[in-house]
């Protein structure tokens, strides 16, 4: 479609030169005997001929105000209009010069034109044969026929698109309906038909172009907001369906389905951004909640209750509360395997669960779809870590806790396992041994575990207490326990056990 500065442009250098036709055509024509009206006519000409199209309109305003039968006013008035791409405005114009001076064949063409792009064609029609039965000149017959021939072509063009839709067959109306379209740009009825094509095709990003255009072609299109709005829900765009709805309210506040679909689209758009906004806080529990009650509010969009289980899944791998987590997770991975944000919360599970190989196939096959993720990179680094500690110490399963143990629950793990294999309980020398190396065992999960930063280092895949691992990660923790050097858990001399269990 040529742009409106172009077709503008287009647009006054044909007026120009038509009026200048007109001029010598109606020299020596009284237009009106007001001497004012006259003026006016005159500056509004040369202000046109300047481009300045504001206050050329503003002159042919007061020629029409000042004469109601000049049907030049209303003519150089109709001009400035098209000229500013105002066609509606002009069109009103056009007719009354028409009914002033049924044989003015210059206004009546441009009516025809105008009525051409509004998809009018049997008007279109009647008005450039009236222009063939007017003595037109070589100029304006050949446009008249030109035009009659274009509009017949537009009413062949609609007749088919109607037998295909008659038929089902979007896909043949959509290429009839282009062509008709290309043509009465301006028509609202054949972009629905469009629309309405394009939508049983699957291709919903046409339909809210053409709904879009419906919408701006025909102000009070309420019609074409609510299905806008309606398009919007089915893809998930909560808010953009919440935004169009309103666009109809606003025409007509007591449209019924548009209010009913307002106070559902309301609801759910409530509902997930309140979710949403517990999960900045980290009230994952609650977020859990709230979006349960999504998919209460809105069971059958399956947009709406994939998201939904999307975002529980990240709730509960975040909240660990692994098992829940996979599980959820997994449900959203059946339908949508390619979801990374899914398969990294899985991961995250499975780590907290220690299953550290599913974890690292998950960052993997989420490394797939998106190489450049830091957090990706990250959580597949750490779940290597620790496949490779869990062949050697674990410190959690020494002590019997789990990974999210807090720190009382770790010393009161440690205190029961540090009584029963203190070495003062064995008398057997082989027991006796098997208890020492028990017990430092005990002791150097308590010691890592109660300590934050080494518990962060353990955590991360490294063993603080390992030198070999502490020089994979880079750092180096100078404890060197095989010794017992900085710590005796048995104090001095030969098992001389004075043990105070802190």
């Amino acid at each position: 479609m040529v742009s409106v500065d172009i077709a503008a442009r287009k647009v006054l250098s044909y007026i120009l030169f038509v009026l200048v036709l007109i001029d010598l055509r109606y020299e020596g024509v009284q237009c009106g005997k007001n001497s004012d009206v006259e003026g006016h006519l005159e500056m509004g000409k040369k202000l046109l001929a300047a481009g300045q199209l504001a206050d050329a309109l503003s002159h042919f305003h007061a020629a029409v105000d000042g004469d109601q039968k000049n049907y030049m006013a209303y003519y150089r008035r109709a001009t400035v209009y098209l000229a500013m791409g105002k066609s509606k405005s002009a069109l009103p114009d056009l007719s009354k010069v028409i009914e002033l001076k049924p044989d003015f064949t210059s206004a009546r063409l441009q009516r025809g034109n105008i009525l051409v792009k509004q998809g009018k064609l049997d008007e279109a029609e009647e008005d450039f044969k009236k222009v063939l039965k007017s003595s037109p000149n070589e100029k304006e017959e050949k446009e008249a026929k030109s035009q009659l021939v274009k509009a017949d072509e537009m009413q062949q063009l609609v007749s088919q698109a109607n037998s295909d839709l008659a038929r089902k067959d979007y896909t043949s109306a959509v290429v009839h309906l282009d062509a008709v379209i290309e043509t009465c740009m301006w028509d609202v009825t054949f972009r629905e038909l469009r629309a309405e094509c394009f939508l049983q095709m699957g291709e919903m990003g046409k339909a809210i172009s053409d709904l879009k255009a419906a919408t701006r072609l025909r102000s009070d299109n309420t019609q074409a907001f609510y299905k806008l709005s309606n398009i919007y829900y089915q893809l998930g765009d909560h808010e953009m369906s919440l935004n169009e709805v309103r666009e109809c309210l606003k025409l007509d506040p007591d449209h019924k389905q548009c209010f009913s679909h307002y106070k559902q689209v309301k609801k759910l758009n409530k509902q997930i951004l309140s979710a949403e906004d517990l999960i900045q806080q980290q009230r994952y529990a609650d977020a859990v909640e709230k979006y349960e009650s999504v998919m209460k509010t809105e069971p059958d969009v399956h947009h709406y209750t994939h998201q939904a289980k999307e975002r529980i899944c990240h709730c509960l791998s975040k909240n660990q509360q692994a098992v829940e987590a996979i599980t959820v997770c997994s449900e959203v991975l059946k339908s949508d395997p390619e979801n990374v944000n899914a398969l990294k919360d899985r991961a995250e599970a499975f780590l907290q669960d220690e299953q550290y190989e599913e974890a690292v196939q998950d960052y993997e096959t989420a490394s797939k779809y998106n190489e450049g993720d830091r957090q990706i990179k990250e959580g597949l680094e750490k779940a290597q870590r620790l496949i490779k500690q869990s062949k050697k110490r674990d410190y959690y399963k020494i002590l019997g806790v789990k990974r999210t143990a807090q720190k009382k629950e770790i010393i009161k793990a440690y205190r029961k396992l540090a009584q029963q294999w203190h070495p003062d309980n064995f008398q057997d020398a082989d027991e006796k041994k098997r208890a020492e190396k028990k017990f430092i065992d005990i002791a150097q999960a308590k010691e890592v575990l109660t300590d934050p930063e080494m518990r962060n280092k353990f955590d991360q895949g490294e063993d603080p207490l390992d030198p070999e691992s502490q020089q994979e990660g880079a750092h180096h923790f100078h404890h060197t326990w095989d010794g017992f050097q900085g710590f005796n858990p048995f104090g001095s001399g030969p098992f001389n056990f004075k043990f105070t269990f802190n």
